[in-house]
C-alpha cells in the first residue's frame, strides 16, 4: 500500500484499550479520563478481522499498545490471533511493564515477536511523581522476565522530562550490560504533554557521552520505527532516539494506528481516518472494508505540523484514547 506522498505503508499499531493502571503526568490527568464502555471496544475477533483487511493492503507488523495492553484479559489471545492472519510477519507489543512478569510466559508462548517497556526513570520517587502510581518493582521484575526469553527483542521506551532526579542517563545504562536497547522518545505535544518542555536529542546525546564516553552512529536497521542509534563503548546493547518534533520523519513515515474503538487513523496529529468499527458492526463485508481503509490511507496526510504553526493541534483526544 502507498499512499498519496508514495511512503510505502505497512505497520500498523493496534491499541487494545483506553484504560491504564498508570496515570502519567504527560499522558492523562490525574482523575484518568472516561473510559470507553465495553461494547465500544474491538473484541479480539473484530481486531483480527480488520488486520485480515489491512493485512491485503500491505500491512506487514502490528504493535499492540493502549492505555495498557495488559489491563486487557487474556491479550496473548490475540497476539495467537493475529500471528495466524495471512501476511502479518511480526505482532509486537508495547507495556507500561507492570503486568508483563505473570503475562510473559504466555505472551512467548503465544509468539509474541518484540516487547517495549515505557519506563521513564529508575528512581522511585521520581517514578511515582511521573506515574502517580507506585509499581517500580513490579516493572523491573517484567523487565527481568523478559530478559529470560533472548529470543524476543526488548527495548525499554524513555521520555527524558528534565525532572529533577529522572536521570534519563541511568536509564539509558540498562542497555551497558544487558542486550536491551534504550530509547529516548521526544515529548509530543499532544493532550496533556503539551504543558512539557522536550528536553532536546543533542543535549540528551551530550550528557549520555559525558557519563559513558565517545559514541559512534549504528547504521543497523533496529525495528520498524523511525528510530536512529547509537553505540557506546562497552554497551550490549544500543541507544536510541526517536524525535518527532525537532527531527520530524513524516517523509518516512510508515505506519497508521487502529485505535481503541475502530478509528484508522493515519496521523498522529489528525483526526482524520476511516471509523471502521461503525462499518464492521453495520454489516460492511471485507471489499467494502477494504476499500475505505485503502481511501484513508490515500489521503494521509503529508506531514504533522507540531512546533512549527502554535495552537494548530488538530487532535484533541489523550494519548491514552488514540493509543500510545
Amino acid at each position: 500500500m502507498v499512499d498519496g506522498y508514495g511512503r510505502v505503508i505497512d505497520y500498523l499499531r493496534v491499541s487494545v484499550t483506553d484504560r491504564c493502571n498508570l496515570r502519567c503526568i504527560y499522558c492523562m490527568p490525574e482523575e484518568g479520563v472516561r473510559p470507553a464502555g465495553r461494547h465500544e471496544i474491538l473484541s479480539y475477533e473484530e481486531i483480527t478481522e480488520l488486520a485480515g483487511v489491512l493485512a491485503r493492503l500491505g500491512i506487514r507488523s502490528i504493535r499492540l499498545t493502549g492505555g495498557e495492553p495488559l489491563v486487557r484479559s487474556k491479550l496473548f489471545l490475540l497476539v495467537k490471533m493475529l500471528k495466524q492472519v495471512p501476511g502479518i510477519e511480526r505482532v509486537t507489543l508495547t507495556t507500561n511493564g507492570v503486568l508483563l512478569e505473570k503475562a510473559m510466559g504466555e505472551l512467548a508462548e503465544a509468539g509474541i515477536d518484540g516487547i517495549n517497556i515505557s519506563l521513564d526513570t529508575l528512581n522511585a520517587e521520581v517514578y511515582e511523581q511521573i506515574t502517580r502510581r507506585t509499581g517500580l518493582r513490579s516493572v523491573l521484575r517484567g523487565i527481568r522476565s523478559a530478559m529470560g526469553y533472548p529470543d524476543i527483542p526488548l527495548k525499554i521506551n524513555c521520555v527524558p522530562m528534565g525532572i529533577p532526579g529522572q536521570d534519563a542517563a541511568a536509564v539509558a545504562g540498562l542497555a551497558k550490560d544487558q542486550a536491551i536497547h534504550v530509547r529516548f522518545i521526544e515529548m509530543m505535544p499532544i493532550g496533556q504533554g503539551k504543558q512539557f518542555t522536550p528536553k532536546k536529542e543533542k543535549g540528551l546525546l551530550e550528557e549520555l557521552q559525558l557519563r559513558y564516553g565517545k559514541c559512534e552512529a549504528c547504521e543497523e536497521e533496529l525495528g520498524n520505527g523511525p528510530g536512529h542509534y547509537y553505540s557506546f563503548p562497552g554497551f550490549a546493547g544500543k541507544i536510541g532516539f526517536i524525535s518527532p518534533v525537532s527531527h520530524q520523519f513524516c517523509g518516512s513515515c510508515n505506519r497508521i494506528r487502529l485505535t481503541a474503538q475502530g478509528f484508522l487513523k493515519t496521523c498522529l496529529q489528525y483526526e482524520e481516518g476511516a471509523d471502521l468499527r461503525r462499518l464492521l458492526r453495520a454489516g460492511a463485508g471485507a471489499e467494502e472494508l477494504f476499500r475505505a481503509a485503502e481511501d484513508a490511507i490515500r489521503r494521509k496526510p503529508e506531514c504533522h505540523r507540531f512546533g512549527r504553526e502554535p495552537g494548530h493541534g488538530g487532535e484533541t483526544h489523550m494519548m491514552s484514547q488514540i493509543g500510545g
